[in-house]
């Protein structure tokens, strides 16, 4: 296109230098009939480049329709996110059943100036593995946090990731029938004492009035027709009732903590000096790691948005965080404040069953883990499906019936063994431990590597490059920690209780 251009001036020039009269003036006849001669081959050279021009415009045009008439309508286009749709849908992966745990974990802590310490000394770090996140999707293009891993890190790490990211979603399925289980015993006995009008002590045991029956019953006429199917579609709609009902929650303890006529409990902390205290002051990060648990989900979310600048991701990160930060930190006071050293593992059973309040929290966290419960269920199981597939496709045809088969085996295992674990668990404190210190793979140590990987390739200054590769030794040091701690302190304390 420029060398037609280019010709195509020329040749004009020429064709003004000959149509000149300086040029008329000086020649001869003969000269002047060869002038003539060039005159007209250089005006049939110009008009036949601007042919050529136009027929390329006319090409260009065309092409550009095409592409005009290939995108599709704007109604149709993928909506990106916005600054509050990524906080909003932040809120929704952090906020959830973590937050039943948080009063008895500021108890364990100590109190409450040393639990929102630990909080605080946590945030910098929960915030700090968001954005190294966020920053490897950005450089290794890929919008899951497994394959975020495998392409910074390696196929290794990539591997350990998803052994991790399974396990993680099956513990979490444990908690959440713990918590179902737990609000069944209350909802019974409320239900008993409405009816009857007798009291807790009175109630007859039968097994069909069970909690762990009724627990039964509802993972196979509900929880196991919802998790069959290859895709959920009730997620969209359901999918804000964890943070309807942890926000429900903590604005319920604030109330009750106020409208409590006096305040006698004891606050004394159960260890006040010494490596005891030490140990009871770390106590407080596996909650924090499994209530602020949103790193899985983040990488998705930074694909979504529409601005995915690296400080708007700052900015995403740090708000999302500060707004989990103040629900927690208030239902952890106010739960502590209300029942000091004798709070419960899950705060809910810390009240009466007969208040109404509180009931409608408890049915709003049991309906919202009954929906959430097949998404957990879908995300572990499509991990594993995955690698069976890609196994059996070496040996065999693949078929459909084959893939349905094995959903549907691979779906009542996970809620059977999840089932049968959450029956012999004595309370959620166990198992939170242990999600505690599996979330400080996805907190902590892979984002860490992240950072160490990503550092040895990307173009930056080499002190900033020296700061940030200790930045991410420090993190995977600290999650390294974590993860020792949290899991010891689980396996240690249900030893003690069998």
């Amino acid at each position: 296109m420029t060398f037609l251009r280019g010709l195509t001036w020329d040749c004009l020039t020429r064709y003004r230098l000959l149509n000149s009269d300086f040029t008329a003036d000086k020649c001869g006849c003969i000269g002047l009939i060869t002038l003539h001669y060039y005159r007209e081959k250089f005006i049939a050279l110009f008009f036949t480049l601007r042919r050529l021009l136009s027929m390329e415009e006319l090409a260009r045009e065309s092409i550009r329709s095409i592409s005009l008439l290939s995108k599709p309508a704007r109604g149709s286009d993928v909506p990106r996110l916005g600054s509050f749709g990524a906080i909003f849908i932040m809120l929704k992966s952090a906020l959830g059943a973590g937050l039943l745990n948080f009063p008895w974990a500021f108890e364990k802590a100590g109190g409450v100036s040393t639990a929102i310490s630990v909080e605080m000394v946590s945030l910098v770090f929960l915030i700090s593995g968001l954005v190294i996140l966020g920053y490897s999707s950005s450089i290794s293009r890929q919008n899951t946090y497994h394959d975020v891993v495998r392409e910074v890190c390696g196929q290794r790490i990539g591997h350990l990731c998803e052994i991790c990211f399974v396990f993680n979603l099956f513990m979490i399925s444990v908690a959440f029938l713990v918590v179902v289980q737990d609000q069944l015993d209350k909802l019974c006995l409320s239900l008993y004492e409405t009816v009857t009008g007798n009291t807790e002590g009175e109630m007859p045991y039968h097994w069909y009035t069970d909690h762990r029956f009724a627990l039964f019953l509802m993972c196979f006429i509900i929880i196991l027709p919802l998790s069959i199917p290859k895709e959920i579609g009730i997620q969209k709609y359901t999918s804000v009732l964890g943070t309807l009902a942890a926000t429900y929650l903590s604005v319920a303890v604030i109330a009750k903590y106020y409208l409590k006529d006096e305040h006698t409990a004891d606050l004394t902390p159960e260890h006040s000096q010494g490596l005891d205290s030490l140990g009871s002051m770390f106590s407080v990060v596996p909650t924090i790691c499994f209530g602020f648990q949103c790193h899985e989900a983040c990488i998705a979310i930074y694909s979504s948005m529409e601005n995915k600048n690296i400080t708007h991701w700052v900015f995403i990160s740090v708000t999302s965080m500060i707004f989990c930060l103040l629900i927690y930190t208030l239902t952890g006071v106010f739960g502590f404040l209300t029942f000091g050293r004798e709070v419960a593992s899950d705060i809910l059973m810390s009240y009466p069953g007969n208040d109404v309040v509180m009931i409608i929290a408890r049915l709003l966290f049991g309906i919202s883990i009954i929906t959430i419960y097949p998404i957990i269920l879908l995300l572990g199981r499509s991990v594993i499906l995955t690698q069976i597939l890609r196994f059996w496709e070496r040996r065999a045809i693949m078929t459909s019936v084959f893939e349905s088969r094995c959903r549907l085996i691979l779906t009542v295992l996970w809620i059977t063994v999840t089932l049968l674990i959450a029956i012999c668990v004595p309370d959620m404190s166990e198992i939170i431990s242990v999600i505690g210190g599996i979330s400080a793979f996805f907190i902590f140590i892979f984002p860490g590597l992240c950072l160490i990987f990503a550092m040895q390739t990307e173009p930056i200054n080499p002190r900033m490059r020296i700061f940030l590769t200790g930045w991410g030794v420090v993190t995977v040091i600290t999650g390294a920690f974590i993860f020792g701690q949290s899991t010891t302190i689980a396996v240690m304390e249900l030893m003690h209780k069998f």
